[in-house]
């Protein structure tokens, strides 16, 4: 059987015949990307930044911001420090020093007849010298505990206090101190200067024997 001979015309048709056979194929919608940034930017955000046509870089590294974090950075460890000695201190133990209970003041022959104050700063003491003996009276009222002075118009104490009274000799005749000044412990040295005790003292007890005439609480000049 001889070949059929197809011409143009006859090609058309059948390719249009075709088309429409062909179901049409629904285009599947576009799914977004998860990974493209949708919305308004954050405000202070590089994104926002650009979106307003800003440039996103970050403050400038000055020589007045490295003094200022320098600054900081100073105080917060100065701080820390204070902080680490007081929590250190807390654990230390509390010592009181005091001064101390015996002390030279001297040669017998330095003190001349009466009241001599050069101690009392220092060691809370005076200096008396009789016609026969030397001996050391405690500046300390019986009554409270105050520091007299000494009247050299008057002679005698007069504490300020409370306005307790003492003769020459540190003996209470007026206010309510109830007995006389105590008396430190003294001898001589070996190289012959003045020993003071004040950490051993001679009292008179009100209605009780006086102990200033015990050995050690004065020296025979």
């Amino acid at each position: 059987m001889p070949d059929k001979t197809i011409t143009g015309s006859e090609k058309t048709e059948i390719q249009v015949s075709s088309a429409a056979r062909q179901p049409a194929q629904t285009q599947a919608p576009s799914r977004p990307d998860p990974s493209r940034y949708v919305g308004t930017p954050a405000v202070g955000t590089s994104k926002a930044a650009a979106a307003a046509g800003l440039s996103s870089a970050g403050p400038q590294n000055t020589v007045l911001d490295q003094r200022r974090r320098r600054l900081v950075w100073s105080c917060v460890v100065a701080f820390l420090s204070a902080w680490f000695i007081a929590f250190f201190r807390f654990f230390l133990p509390r010592v009181l020093f005091e001064p101390a209970t015996v002390f030279k003041i001297g040669y017998p022959s330095d003190y001349a007849l009466g009241i001599d104050e050069k101690w009392l700063q220092r060691y809370r003491i005076w200096v008396d010298r009789t016609p026969d003996r030397l001996f050391v009276i405690y500046a300390r009222c019986t009554h409270l505990g105050c520091t007299p002075d000494w009247k050299p118009a008057e002679n005698k104490f007069k504490c300020p206090c409370h306005g307790s009274g003492y003769d020459n000799e540190g003996i209470n005749f007026e206010g309510p101190a109830p007995r006389p000044m105590d008396r430190a412990r003294i001898e001589l040295a070996p190289d012959g200067q003045i020993v003071v005790d004040v950490g051993r003292l001679y009292s008179w007890p009100k209605g009780q024997r006086d102990q200033f005439n015990d050995p050690g609480a004065y020296l025979s000049v």
